[in-house]
């Protein structure tokens, strides 16, 4: 269901980016960077392309609880249980909120949503592909209060969406609303790597939970929020960035000579290290003034990276419109080809040669999918012309390919954003 609903509320969405985008232009503040919104929509629909297989873990064990262990059953067809699950949805994910800042092995998911060094709309859905690993724990006090299934998911589609509109530097303080709910001025502190800022403002659309558990901070013109993590991603790496936090604290749980430190480091805050690890490792610094992370970005190699982003972004709807529906191991094989296409972006973002490679053997592949089976996403019988414009529209990316490499031999000569 979020699936479908998250889908068809992309328009929506890409609108209200493009709309952000022309409002930053015209104020020229807060302007997007085209490489850092890629980067920021591509981890977003690789979340939605993770969660067609997590979800199962996460509804299903809901459904399982509440099934066996729920102390009553409320009915789905009164207001009042869809607004008192609203409420307890909320206040459930302020903790999980709080805890994935607090925990390693919470922050290993939450952290893909913090690493953009920009805060606009496209870094809502900038989401984590392991956040359903655990997130279940939290809400299962709402399974054992006996809230339905449907009602769980909704009123978490409900608090997912809402949190949509805050992400942004082009709306400033809204008086009392501050106050009470989740803002934009009360989410760019929680973005903050500021030191004052730090771990505030958990709450998803209430800020009132803040305010009642103290962590609530007001943003403050003296000190101007400056977004990321303390340990800056650097990469436009989409997988990279899902893995980072759990191979850091993994490397360091293999390091460690304790046994019970091994285990210990993934329940304690980030930045923790064991005794014998810290005694021989430098102390953690940080530089708020740090230069933005930001390699040179040529017009020919933005303009063909967002057209395959576009083309992928269009074909993963087709995904996940058709995952109900299709056999498992060809929603795998075709999951992994989407997260390989979004992978090798970010490659080609960075100017590294072998994504090159990799994209004109990703290319390739497509041409031979269309030639061997006479078929495309979501059409299974092509005509010969779809067949012919499918080819030769692969044999102009392979040119395109081809002019990256040219690009790539000369000097890179400056930034592009927009």
């Amino acid at each position: 269901m979020q699936e479908k609903v998250i889908t068809f509320a992309s328009p929506i969405f890409f609108l209200l980016i493009a709309l952000e985008a022309y409002v930053a232009m015209r104020r020229q503040r807060h302007k997007y960077r085209v490489n850092d919104a890629i980067n920021s929509l591509s981890l977003g629909v690789m979340s939605q392309i993770i969660n067609v297989f997590l979800k199962l873990l996460s509804i299903g064990i809901y459904v399982w609880v509440a099934q066996h262990f729920a102390i009553t059953t409320l009915p789905a067809d009164q207001p009042w249980v869809w607004l008192t699950g609203l409420l307890l949805y909320d206040f459930l994910y302020y903790w999980l909120h709080r805890m994935g800042h607090m925990t390693n092995l919470l922050w290993a998911a939450h952290v893909v949503h913090h690493q953009s060094e920009h805060y606009n709309l496209s870094t809502a859905l900038r989401q984590t592909s392991s956040g359903h690993l655990f997130a279940w724990i939290f809400y299962l006090p709402m399974a054992l209060l006996g809230y339905p299934a449907e009602v769980f998911i909704a009123v978490g589609l409900i608090d997912l969406l809402y949190q949509f509109w805050i992400h942004t530097q082009q709306i400033g303080k809204l008086g009392w609303f501050d106050r009470v709910f989740a803002s934009p001025s009360n989410h760019r502190v929680h973005h903050a790597v500021n030191d004052i800022y730090l771990d505030k403002n958990f709450g998803g659309i209430l800020i009132l939970w803040d305010r009642l558990f103290g962590t609530f901070i007001e943003e403050q013109d003296a000190h101007p929020v400056v977004f990321g993590t303390r340990k800056p991603l650097r990469s436009w790496n989409p997988i990279w960035a899902n893995a980072e936090v759990y191979a850091a604290v993994l490397k360091d749980a293999l390091s460690t000579r304790r046994w019970t430190d091994k285990f210990k480091i993934w329940l304690m805050p980030p930045g923790w290290q064991p005794a014998d690890l810290a005694a021989r490792s430098a102390p953690a610094t940080f530089d708020l003034q740090r230069p933005e992370y930001n390699p040179p970005l040529r017009g020919a190699l933005m303009w063909y990276c967002l057209a395959q982003f576009a083309l992928g972004l269009n074909i993963t709807t087709h995904f996940l419109l058709s995952a109900n529906t299709a056999g498992s191991v060809s929603l795998v094989l075709y999951a992994l080809w989407l997260l390989a296409g979004f992978w090798i972006i970010g490659g080609l973002m960075q100017q590294q040669k072998f994504f090159v490679l990799l994209e004109a053997i990703r290319i390739a592949i497509c041409a031979a999918m269309v030639l061997t089976t006479s078929s495309w996403f979501g059409i299974t019988t092509l005509t010969g012309t779809a067949q012919a414009c499918i080819i030769a529209a692969c044999a102009a990316c392979a040119a395109c390919l081809l002019a990256l490499l040219l690009i790539f031999k000369t000097k890179p000569h400056g930034y592009l954003s927009y």
